[in-house]
C-alpha cells in the first residue's frame, strides 16, 4: 500500500512532525513493506515554521522579541529564496502564557513586529505571516506599533498595548520602518473583525476574555478598525468587515491595513509541501488534530486534507486526542473515519493527553492491519 501521512500538530503535547512519525512508526512495525510518504502540515498556527523547513530547506534566522506580555523571548524567521515565512505564534501564542496570565485586554501582538522587522532586513521581498494560536486580542496594534505606525489617543499619546485600550485610539501616527515588501497571511479562519463571528465574539473567551470583556474588546475593535480605516493610506474602507480580518485577534485586520493580502493556510501549505502531488496514486490518507470539532471541518488541516482526498476518491481517516464531530457531517466534509486517543485508551482524558506517541502508535498499527484487507 502506498499512504500518505500528514497531520497537524497535537496541541500541547506533539508536533505535526512527531505526530506523523509517531503514526508511521505504529504502521511499520505490522506492515513493513509499505510505502509512507510523511507530509507533516500547518494551517498557519503553531509549527507553520517548523512544517515549511521541513519541506523547503530554507535558512532559519533567530529573532529577539517579546512575548504577549513584553517578556523576552526568542522566535525565527524561515528565508526561502526571496520570501520569508513567520509565525506569529512565536511572539503571541497563547502556548507563551500560563492559564493565569491570559488577558487579551493586555496582551499584545508587539512582538510579531520585530519578527517581521527581521524579514525584512533579511532582504526578504514577500512575507507570509501565518496567523494562528494567538493570546491577543488588539487587532495587530501592537504589531504596527512597532513597526513604526503607533496608535495613538486624543491627546497624541501612544496607547498602552492591549485589546482594551484600543477604545481610546484616535489616530496613527508615524512612518513604517520597514522596506515596501508583499505582506500576506496565512489562516485558518474567514471571521470579520467585530460582530457576533468577529475576533472578540468568537475566539475572546478561549483566551481569557469573559463576557463583559468580549463586549468591550469588541467596541474597541470597532472603533480601532474604524481609525485604521481613515489614518492609513490604501487602507480598504470596508477594513473590519472584511473576510479573515479578525484571524489572530484581529492581526488579519493589520496586514490587509497595510495592503497585504490573507490566504488559506492549509492551501498554500499543501501547495508548499507538495502535498497534492503526493496524494495521486495514494491508497489512503491519515491526517489529524489534537481535537477534532466543528472548526476543524472549516478551514483547518483536517478540512484541507479531506476535501483534497475526497476529490481524488482516496479514503481519509482522522486520528484525533479526541473529537466532538458527528458522523454525518464529517463524512460530508471528505472523512471516511475518525480514531480518538481517549477511545483508544478508554475514555481517560488524561493518559491521552500523557501519552500520545505511545496511543498513535497503537492506532497506527491497528490502521495498517484493517486497511491491508481493504486493500488485498
Amino acid at each position: 500500500m502506498r499512504v500518505v501521512i500528514c497531520p497537524d500538530k497535537f496541541a500541547g503535547t506533539l508536533t505535526a512532525g512527531a505526530v506523523a512519525a509517531a503514526i508511521a512508526g505504529g504502521w511499520r512495525g505490522a506492515r513493513p513493506a509499505d510505502d509512507l510518504d510523511l507530509r507533516p502540515l500547518s494551517d498557519g498556527g503553531p509549527g507553520f515554521v517548523d512544517v515549511l523547513d521541513a519541506a523547503l530547506a530554507g535558512k532559519r534566522i533567530p529573532v529577539a522579541t517579546v512575548d504577549p506580555l513584553g517578556r523576552p523571548v526568542r522566535g525565527e524567521v524561515l528565508v526561502v529564496g526571496e520570501t520569508a515565512y513567520v509565525e506569529s505564534a512565536d511572539a503571541c501564542g497563547l502556548h507563551l502564557l500560563a492559564p493565569d496570565e491570559r488577558d487579551p485586554k493586555v496582551t499584545s501582538t508587539y512582538g510579531l513586529g520585530a519578527l517581521i522587522a527581521a524579514a525584512a532586513a533579511a532582504g526578504a521581498e514577500e512575507i507570509i505571516v501565518g496567523l494562528g494560536g494567538s493570546a491577543t486580542n488588539d487587532g495587530g496594534a501592537g504589531m504596527l506599533s512597532a513597526l513604526g505606525a503607533v496608535p495613538v489617543d486624543a491627546a497624541g499619546q501612544p496607547l498602552p498595548r492591549g485589546g482594551a485600550a484600543l477604545a481610546r485610539c484616535a489616530d496613527i501616527v508615524g512612518t513604517l520602518v520597514i522596506p515596501p515588501v508583499r505582506l500576506a497571511g496565512a489562516t485558518d479562519v474567514d471571521n470579520p473583525l467585530t460582530g457576533i463571528f468577529g475576533a472578540s465574539a468568537m475566539f475572546g473567551p478561549q483566551k481569557g476574555a469573559t463576557r463583559e470583556d468580549v463586549l468591550a474588546l469588541d467596541a474597541a475593535l470597532e472603533r480601532f478598525g474604524a481609525v485604521l480605516s481613515d489614518g492609513l493610506p490604501g487602507c480598504p474602507a470596508d477594513l473590519a468587515a472584511r473576510p479573515g480580518a479578525g484571524a489572530a485577534g484581529g492581526l488579519g485586520a493589520a496586514i490587509l491595513a497595510l495592503g497585504g493580502d490573507l490566504r488559506p493556510g492549509i492551501a498554500l501549505v499543501r501547495s508548499l509541501t507538495g502535498l497534492d502531488a503526493a496524494m495521486d496514486g495514494a491508497d489512503l490518507v491519515i491526517t489529524g488534530e489534537g481535537s477534532v470539532d466543528v472548526q476543524s471541518l472549516h478551514g483547518k488541516v483536517v478540512a484541507g486534507v479531506a476535501a483534497a482526498a475526497r476529490d481524488r476518491g482516496i479514503p481519509c481517516v482522522v486520528l484525533a486526542g479526541q473529537s466532538s464531530t458527528g458522523q454525518r457531517e464529517a463524512a460530508a466534509a471528505g472523512i471516511t473515519d475518525t480514531y480518538t486517543l481517549v477511545d483508544h485508551y478508554g475514555g481517560d482524558l488524561e493518559r491521552a493527553m500523557a501519552e500520545p506517541a505511545a496511543g498513535l502508535g497503537a492506532l497506527g498499527a491497528r490502521l495498517a492491519r484493517q486497511w491491508s484487507r481493504t486493500a488485498e
